[in-house]
């Protein structure tokens, strides 16, 4: 059965895409610890990050670093941190947590949003980019 990434990258399931090549996809945690929380995924469905092949695992994080720009200039952070946990979801991703405190890495805590305001977010992401 694919992964609920694949299924987004299939189409079948709606996200807030921040960007896309032909091997990534990121977009914007449909339950965030942060505002502006991103995952960016290869397309590929691999469940581990670390069996990814050489140039697909370099590539992820070069497309990952290439959303930071635009994240720091649209959401308020000191800085944006870097996650890999890979346990709630059977398909490679990274977390981009735009962060103020220790604090905002805290995965037991959601915030609370509205698809609007997903959305609302993901294009102003996206007009920086």
């Amino acid at each position: 059965m694919a992964s609920i990434f694949s299924r987004i990258v299939a189409g079948e399931i709606p996200a807030h895409k921040i960007a896309e090549t032909e091997d990534f996809l990121a977009f914007l945690d449909a339950f965030p610890i942060t505002e502006g929380h991103t995952l960016v995924i290869p397309k590929k469905e691999i469940d581990y990050l670390f069996d990814l092949d050489d140039a697909l695992y370099t590539g992820l994080f070069q497309f990952a670093k290439s959303i930071v720009p635009a994240l720091e200039k649209t959401v308020p952070c000191l800085r944006i941190g870097v996650s890999v946990i890979g346990l709630e979801v059977p398909h490679a991703h990274v977390h981009l947590l735009p962060l103020n405190s220790m604090d905002d890495a805290d995965f037991t805590k959601k915030i609370k949003t509205s698809q609007e305001e997903l959305a609302t977010l993901a294009e102003k992401i996206r007009s920086n980019l």
